[in-house]
């Protein structure tokens, strides 16, 4: 069993090849994740963080994917993982609510969305469009 007393929730994707990517908060609000491969589950992995929100996931191809979460700052964070390794996480800013779930989607390799809660109570949308990320717009 998966200890998951962190924010409470999962994120999960399904990839090629029957794979499938599950992601959620620790009891120390880390990020966990493992890959389900040939009818089994991996062992879990810490890719670290200080989750204050439940994460979101996306995938762009048959590799790539980029996880989201708010941090206690109110700001979301995010990895990414090139098909190699994971990258260090980074900020993208904004002033969100902790507590709340950001979600996350990708329409191609060249397009990224995340939507998240602002403190204000207002939904922002964020995304990147092949060579940056946008800055924070209202999504309403």
């Amino acid at each position: 069993m998966i200890d998951q007393s962190g924010p409470g929730g999962v994120a999960a994707i399904a990839r090629s090849g029957a794979r499938l990517e599950r992601f959620w908060a620790g009891p120390d609000r880390a990020l966990r994740h493992t890959s389900f491969r040939d009818g089994a589950w991996a062992e879990a992995e810490n890719l670290g963080g200080q989750l204050a929100s439940v994460p979101a996931v996306t995938a762009w191809g048959d590799e790539p994917m980029e996880v989201f979460a708010i941090f206690e700052d109110g700001q979301l964070w995010d990895r990414y993982w090139d098909g190699n390794i994971w990258h260090p996480w980074e900020s993208l800013g904004g002033e969100l609510q902790p507590g709340s779930t950001p979600a996350a989607t990708a329409s191609g390799p060249d397009r990224l969305d995340v939507i998240a809660l602002g403190r204000d109570g207002h939904t922002w949308q964020r995304w990147w469009d092949g060579s940056r990320w946008v800055p924070w717009q209202l999504a309403e």
